[in-house]
């Protein structure tokens, strides 16, 4: 099916291409030739007569045309090579009918245009409707006509408004008034300028002091402070372009890559809600409890229906009934909170019938988010109340995930960074992303140049190799460092107030000072890091964890496996929000959330958000596969940076080129790890981490240089490597 749509779209697109070149060739060969071809069109036994370059076909087809539309005939030349174009290269964006409306518009508007300015150029269509026009409306009618659709024309197809026409005209006068001047330059005249202000408002206050009363001396104040802080405001704005010169026409996505679904609307049954209130009100009468049903609050997946017990029952009482509350509304996933926080109330959740599907377009275009002004917003999905849920990464500042397979933990991941990706420029943050299965994050390639961070020398952006892992972390450990010497020399306490001096040009490049994007760190399953490098990934994840959220360096870490020796006692106290997918037993939800619930949910994007001080319910917003190919597909198909943003090496990585470098310089533990592995005749990594209790990268360094002594054969995939060397005496031979 594939196959033969290709083929007809590439003989379509053949078709379009070989009819724009023709009507080109014959609309030019007309203005020569064309008034001589009028008199032998008429029959088609002297087409043989006409001049035209295409013959007859040719003559006939370009007089129609240009008979009729005059020069704008050659917009229908534009409109076919267009189409053509779209088809044989499949360029994305291309919309058929907006072009199509563009050309429509200036195929009728354009000969009104020509018919004033050169008749012998409009064809009939234009000086018939001309004519008409001029009157009713009069010459100076239709100039103004032509002006007024042109505008309307242009407001439509620009989606220009007041804000973008003030921004025009300001960026047009600052441009104008900078033009011949340099930066020092400009600094300087903002300072004279705000100086100049500062002066002639103490000049009012010093007159106002002879005349006025106190209350209006603290009225000039007021107004002074407040006029201080939108030259200050004006001033950060105007620099805030310069951090993003090089990428000054970068457009954000648009909300059109996102798709909407039919059924984003929550539908309230009343017969589901009061058949559930029934059931859950003789359940409890069965167990001997009398409550009396309050409200009931419609989410896009769950019901939360809120109670209200007798006096003198006991809550706990409640609370146990779980099951059996499920067992009688045969629902999977109820949830019982004993009480609600902030009301006398107890709620229980009870999954919808027919749940509503959750859109990330509905939730990136909630006003919530829209006109949030958090510094990383983060729109996760919609509460049990159909509110959007958005929360700040600053405040965060850290993210752990967890939830078992299939629960929606890599569409959670993937909201999480496309909020990041509508909302910032690429010059404010940038993403290390680390996929330890290869296939999750594989699509954010697209974007290297534009949001993604990584390693000098590294091929790929995403990091798949642990080793990789381990060098990044160290790096970023080394980056957390830098930041906090250039916080230090800055005289400020975070990334904030550092890259606020940084816009004000209060800090001077040639003393190492530069702009400071965030940097989120992103972890698709940490579990396999940990079994794989230990304390090597641990140790540089609680230190970053604990002190970069001065500087701008953010977490977010997922895994499917939510134990005690994944999720360390040292990795939670660091991360005080953490989301629960779905789990199997309840002993994984406490892991997580350090309370039960995780494992009643009902799963698909259901999920539990732990602030620390309370406990959110939300339906996470759904993103397809698609859905993000079109947007990484939009920004990386703009232009970008030359190449992905850089971290430094650590000062770790360094001594290990230098020991690689230096073939004599081995491990000291080479010859030990050579002798077990002569021992057992097997050639094995996670043997010698076992065996001699090493993390993964130290481990790896010593088979490398056993490989390179001759102890050890090639890596053979799956199989492992051959041990070359039999006996202990070929081994201190090789040694020595």
């Amino acid at each position: 099916m594939t196959s033969k749509y290709s083929k007809l779209t590439l003989s379509i697109a053949i078709v379009l291409f070989f009819t724009s070149l023709f009507l080109f060739v014959a609309f030019n060969s007309y203005w020569d030739h064309g008034i001589i071809d009028q008199s032998e069109i008429g029959s088609i036994t002297h087409f043989g007569n006409t001049q035209n370059s295409l013959g007859g076909i040719g003559a006939l087809i370009s007089d129609f045309f240009i008979s009729s539309f005059g020069i704008s005939a050659y917009l229908f030349i534009s409109l076919t090579f267009l189409y053509s174009i779209k088809l044989l290269f499949n360029i994305q964006y291309f919309n058929y009918l907006d072009t199509l409306n563009q050309h429509i518009f200036f195929i009728l508007w354009s000969p009104l245009l020509i018919s004033k300015l050169s008749p012998s150029f409009t064809g009939k269509i234009g000086l018939n409707i001309s004519e008409e026009l001029v009157i009713f409306i009069g010459n100076t009618g239709l100039s103004l006509f032509l002006s007024i659709t042109l505008i309307l024309f242009l407001i439509i197809r620009f989606n220009i408004d007041q804000i973008k026409i003030y921004r025009l005209l300001k960026l047009f006068k600052i441009r104008n008034k900078n033009k011949d001047n340099t930066n020092i330059n400009n600094q300087e005249n903002v300072i004279k300028e705000e100086e100049s202000i500062i002066s002639n408002q103490s000049n009012v206050i010093n007159d106002k002091t002879n005349q006025g009363t106190e209350d209006q001396h603290e009225e000039l104040i007021i107004k002074i402070a407040e006029q201080e802080k939108t030259v200050e405001k004006n001033q950060t704005n105007s620099t805030k372009n310069n951090i993003q010169d090089e990428l000054e026409d970068y457009k954000f996505p648009d909300l059109n890559l996102m798709n909407e679904y039919s059924n984003n609307r929550i539908a309230i049954n009343k017969e589901e809600l009061e058949e559930n209130k029934k059931r859950i009100q003789e359940t409890l009468e069965t167990f001997g409890i009398e409550v009396r049903i309050e409200r009931a609050t419609v989410g896009p997946t769950i019901t939360l229906y809120e109670i209200i017990p007798k006096e003198g029952v006991r809550i706990a009482k409640i609370k146990s009934l779980e099951n059996d509350i499920a067992l009688r509304i045969k629902a999977v996933g109820v949830r019982i909170i004993a009480p609600l926080p902030g009301k006398g109330t107890v709620g229980i959740e009870v999954p919808n019938e027919n749940p509503t599907i959750v859109s990330m377009k509905n939730v990136l275009k909630s006003e919530k988010f829209q006109k949030s002004d958090f510094e990383l917003p983060i729109a996760l999905g919609k509460t049990i109340s159909n509110e959007t849920f958005v929360m700040d990464l600053i405040k965060m500042p850290h993210l752990l995930m967890a939830g078992a397979t299939g629960q929606g933990k890599s569409v959670g991941l993937n909201a999480i960074l496309c909020s990041i990706l509508y909302k910032k420029h690429p010059s404010e943050v940038k993403l290390i992303l680390v996929d330890p299965k290869k296939v999750e994050l594989t699509l954010y390639n697209k974007i290297e140049k534009h949001f993604l961070a990584k390693l000098p020398g590294n091929g790929e952006s995403i990091i798949t190799d642990n080793k990789n892992v381990v060098k990044t972390l160290n790096s970023l450990c080394s980056e957390m460092d830098n930041r906090y010497n250039l916080l230090k020399k800055a005289e400020v306490r975070n990334i904030q107030e550092y890259n606020k001096k940084y816009k004000l040009k209060q800090l001077k490049d040639i003393e190492g000072h530069r702009f400071l994007p965030y940097l989120i760190l992103v972890i698709d399953e940490f579990a396999d890091l940990i079994m794989t490098a230990g304390k090597e990934i641990e140790i540089p994840i609680a230190r970053l964890a604990q002190l970069s959220r001065a500087i701008g360096i953010h977490l977010i870490i997922a895994t499917q496996r939510p134990t005690t020796n994944i999720i360390t006692g040292t990795i939670k106290a660091n991360f005080p929000t953490r989301i629960a997918f779905r789990v199997t037993q309840g002993i994984d939800s406490k892991t997580i959330l350090d309370s039960v619930g995780a494992n009643q949910l009902i799963g698909r994007g259901d999920m539990l958000i732990s602030t620390g001080s309370s406990l959110s319910r939300i339906q996470c917003a759904f993103i397809d596969t698609p859905e993000l190919e079109k947007l990484t597909a939009f920004i990386g198909a703009q232009k970008g940076y030359k190449n992905a943003f850089l971290l430094p090496k650590s000062e770790q990585d360094e001594k290990e080129i230098m020991i690689d470098e230096n073939s004599q310089e081995r491990d000291p533990l080479f010859k030990e790890a050579a002798i077990l592995l002569v021992i057992h005749q097997q050639g094995s990594t996670s043997m010698i981490q076992r065996k001699l209790k090493l993390g993964y990268n130290r481990a790896g360094r010593i088979v490398d240089q056993l490989e390179n002594a001759g102890v050890l054969g090639p890596l053979e995939g799956s199989k492992g490597r051959k041990v070359l060397v039999q006996t202990e005496d070929e081994l201190n031979q090789i040694i020595k």
